[in-house]
């Protein structure tokens, strides 16, 4: 019999399966793991947000006659943050946001657990990109010269004070929407440099595009204040943080929502093979099938090993 490879990327239903298996592993992780991988995801994409500062903030002879293509140069670099989290499997609130709510709504994990995750990573998101902003930023020095603090001053002022709250909760709608994509698609993807592209694409999208993504927006708009933006941080949470961080709600459920309705509706969690704490995820393969309720029609429901996401 001949021994056939896999193919390099899941089907859309082996995905949506992988994301509920995902939020049994992310609720039965201890709180202290979950809260750490979080801090760590904070640095990481504050690692993205700086060489994008880098970039955007060092170009002002270009962006005084092509500021597209300086938005289009900081997009670019700033995908390597969010590359970083997903291979390592840290937590990011973002993904969270969609992986908890397909979990919940098929029953395989409890309403409360998705409350409490997301208070867990939104605090070590913040905790993470306020370090990386003040020790590794500010402090270090890295970019204490001009045009870098002139510029980080004005994009703090561009994220947080002039757009109007609606506005903002807007681009936090279009971001997410593009992070949960990126998400899915790497995680529909086998292979590390497949994974790598899947996330690139999107992110450098939302980037450029300059949506408003809630834990990136904890390095670069604080640290805008660090550098003395007249902004203060109460303008800042009031406006920017709540805006954004209901506007990102509703980009990952414009993804998980749909993503429950097409693929899940024969979901059993009950019948499902358990996912101990701590497993890893790699080579996702389809171990059974069952019969779609009501019509009839076989389709994959169930992995040996589910595939890394953040």
């Amino acid at each position: 019999m001949a021994n056939f490879d896999p193919p390099s990327t899941l089907k859309p239903a082996q995905v949506a399966v992988a994301m509920v298996e995902h939020g049994i592993v992310k609720h039965r992780t201890r709180a202290d793991l979950v809260f750490f991988k979080a801090v760590l995801a904070g640095v990481m994409l504050s690692f993205g947000g700086l060489l994008s500062e880098i970039i955007s903030g060092g170009s002002a002879g270009i962006n005084a006659n092509n500021p597209g293509l300086v938005k289009v140069l900081g997009g670019a670099v700033f995908p390597v943050g969010l590359i970083m989290i997903v291979l390592q499997g840290q937590e990011l609130l973002t993904s969270n946001m969609m992986i908890f709510p397909m979990a919940c709504l098929k029953g395989a994990v409890p309403w409360w657990g998705l409350p409490w995750n997301w208070f867990l990573v939104t605090f070590g998101n913040l905790s993470g990109s306020l370090f990386f902003a003040a020790v590794l930023t500010k402090y270090s020095g890295i970019i204490s010269t001009e045009p870098y603090i002139s510029y980080a001053q004005d994009f703090a002022l561009h994220k947080a004070k002039e757009p109007e709250w609606y506005q903002i909760f807007l681009r936090g709608i279009g971001c997410n929407w593009l992070v949960c994509v990126a998400v899915w698609q790497a995680a529909g993807a086998r292979d590390t440099l497949s994974k790598i592209v899947a996330v690139w694409i999107p992110i450098m999208i939302f980037v450029s595009a300059g949506f408003d993504h809630v834990i990136a927006n904890m390095f670069s708009v604080p640290l805008g204040i660090m550098f003395g933006a007249d902004l203060t941080v109460a303008e800042y949470i009031r406006k920017s943080l709540i805006a954004s961080y209901l506007g990102d709600i509703v980009g990952a459920l414009i993804v998980a929502l749909p993503a429950t309705y097409f693929y899940l509706g024969d979901y059993n969690a009950s019948g499902l093979r358990g996912v101990e704490e701590g497993e890893g995820f790699n080579d996702a393969r389809d171990t059974s099938s069952s019969t779609a309720s009501g019509n009839g029609k076989e389709r994959e429901v169930a992995f040996e090993n589910a595939p890394r996401v953040a």
